[in-house]
């Protein structure tokens, strides 16, 4: 591992257990991980980046509308930031710092650049992990306005958000799924998605492992990630700390279910057989 990852994980383990996380520097963070040549200097040109974007938006405004209307028009519209079905298909539309320079990205990390935009400029903004789909919100539940970055910034009403809903699941809208979403919740969404990505490309294992053990670093996690971490060290090639790794998660899993324990025991001895 790079010294720099090494130091980066660190910041990243220290701001998410920080008692307000920052969720632009852990985002900023799971990009250093896949640029290490990012350093610090790029990691400051992000945080200019989202300076400078929140001091074009006017001043004075007020209202829950107002701000989605502002922010939509700046970001969406003046800055052309919005999403495509391709965007599905790059690993750099989960990274922050290529999100604000291809004004391109998944559905949550342009709401991040539409949270971080907003925030700070004063707006009482927040993302809203809607079930297969990530919009922001704005304003008090009782006032509340929701916009979808993808779609250039686009406000839903409660029948457009309704629709988002039943076509991800097939289910009705539940006045919880417009709650807050907290900032661990979405870098650990933001994770998810780089290790789906990384999934359906076995030759970017590399990508799958930073991203289950940055994963591993959040505060809660599954403990089945260790399993999914020791399974993708032995398809690198790391044997005896994958076979290790799987030896631990067995015995977290003996207490509860025991015959899945030996199966995943057997694994472990398969792995340290590949060395002889």
């Amino acid at each position: 591992m790079h010294p720099e990852s090494t130091g980066g994980r660190r910041l990243f383990a220290e701001e998410a257990r920080a008692e307000r996380p920052d969720l632009a520097t852990l985002c900023l963070l799971v990009s250093a991980e896949a640029d290490p040549a990012l350093g610090r200097h790029g990691l400051d040109e992000a945080q200019i980046e989202l300076d400078r974007l929140a001091g074009l938006l006017p001043f004075g405004l007020s209202g829950a509308r107002a701000w989605a209307a502002a922010v939509g028009e700046l970001l969406g519209g003046r800055c052309g930031f919005h999403g495509t079905p391709a965007d599905y298909q790059r690993l750099e539309s989960s990274l922050l710092p290529e999100v604000l320079r291809r004004r391109r990205g998944l559905p949550i990390l342009l709401s991040v650049v539409w949270i971080e935009v907003a925030r700070r400029a004063g707006a009482p903004v927040y993302g809203v992990a809607l079930p297969g789909h990530f919009v922001v919100g704005f304003g008090d539940p009782d006032e509340q306005v929701l916009a979808d970055p993808f779609a250039g910034g686009r406000a839903l009403s409660p029948g457009d958000a309704e629709l988002l809903v039943a076509g991800a699941t097939g289910a009705a809208l539940d006045p919880s799924m417009l709650s807050p979403a907290d900032p661990l919740d979405i870098v650990r969404r933001v994770l998810n998605n780089v290790r789906a990505w990384a999934a359906a490309r076995p030759e970017r294992a590399d990508v799958a492992l930073w991203a289950v053990e940055l994963s591993l670093l959040l505060p809660s996690h599954p403990a089945r990630l260790r399993y999914e971490r020791a399974q993708l060290l032995i398809q690198r090639g790391d044997f005896l700390t994958g076979a290790a790794e799987m030896e631990a998660y067995a015995e977290v899993v003996a207490v509860v279910e025991p015959a899945t324990a030996d199966a995943i025991r057997r694994r472990a001895r398969a792995a340290r057989a590949l060395l002889n």
